[in-house]
């Protein structure tokens, strides 16, 4: 999300990933995947560096994040056969078997 002004001086908020496409004639025009349009104050420069910047950092948090990633403890143990966590041994306990 970046933080726009609209021309009467409104603040916005964009989502980063609807925007099409972005033309400065005079006024800064966003144009969204859904087809709105929004006026800016913001230079069409401006929106790049605020989208640009906006996506350093998701992309630096998901790198923050998948290099801890290793000291996760594993979500799924298994017995070789894709079917859970164990050897399969504690359900033959519950129903009684041996």
């Amino acid at each position: 999300m970046i933080h726009l002004t609209r021309l009467n001086n409104h603040p916005l908020v964009v989502n980063s990933d609807l925007i099409k496409f972005v033309e400065q004639a005079p006024d800064t025009v966003i144009t969204l995947v859904s087809g709105e349009k929004i006026v800016v104050r913001e230079s069409a420069e401006e929106v790049l560096d605020l989208v640009v910047q906006f996506r350093r950092s998701v992309l630096q948090g998901f790198i923050l994040w998948s290099d801890n990633a290793a000291a996760l403890a594993p979500i799924v143990g298994g017995n070789g056969e894709g079917k859970g966590e164990g050897n399969g041994e504690g359900n033959r306990h519950a129903a009684g078997e041996e």
